[in-house]
This record gives C-alpha cells, structure tokens and sequence, in this order.
C-alpha cells in the first residue's frame, strides 16, 4: 500500500490522497479528495493520526485521478489506520 497524506494549501483547502510529485510548495496529488469539513478530529495532526470519529458528518468529495496544488503549506502523513478510515468515508453531494 503505497503511503497517503493531507495537505493544507493555501486557498484550496485541505485534500486527502497520494503524493505523486512535489516541487518547493508545489504537490501533485493522485487519489485525492478535498475535504470542505470533517467532524471528530481536533486538527489535521490528529486527522492524519486517527481519522475521525463521526464519519457521517463529514463533507469530502469524490475521488480525483490529480490535482496540483501550487501553495501547500501543510503536510501530514498519514497512518495506516487514519487511510483506512479516511477512505471510508461516504462521498459528499449536493
């Protein structure tokens, strides 16, 4: 299994996936989801720790094959247990 990680940039939000290329501050990311809001977790630290604890009110879109985020001033790794339990998390919709 190949690593995945969350990524704060700035104004683009905060994305869930796999790192493919980074470059100074900028990232491409494969596998990706932006997260607009996730309950039950503090802060990214802990997102990238544990995952989150109320995955039904959480707000994450849908898989992307890449995205390139060109201001990533935060990034986690995260653990296998927080991946397993970030990409359970239900698709957000409108």
């Amino acid at each position: 299994m190949e690593d995945f990680y969350i990524v704060r940039a700035r104004g683009a939000g905060v994305f869930f996936g796999q790192i493919k290329e980074r470059t100074g501050g900028e990232v491409i990311m494969t596998n990706a989801r932006r997260i607009y809001y996730w309950n039950g977790a503090s802060e990214l630290c802990q997102l990238a720790a544990e995952g989150v604890k109320r995955p039904s009110d959480c707000k994450f879109t849908m898989v992307v094959d890449e995205v390139i985020l060109i201001d990533a001033v935060e990034i986690q790794k995260c653990t296998p247990a927080a991946t397993a339990n970030l990409k359970a998390v239900h698709i957000w919709k409108i």
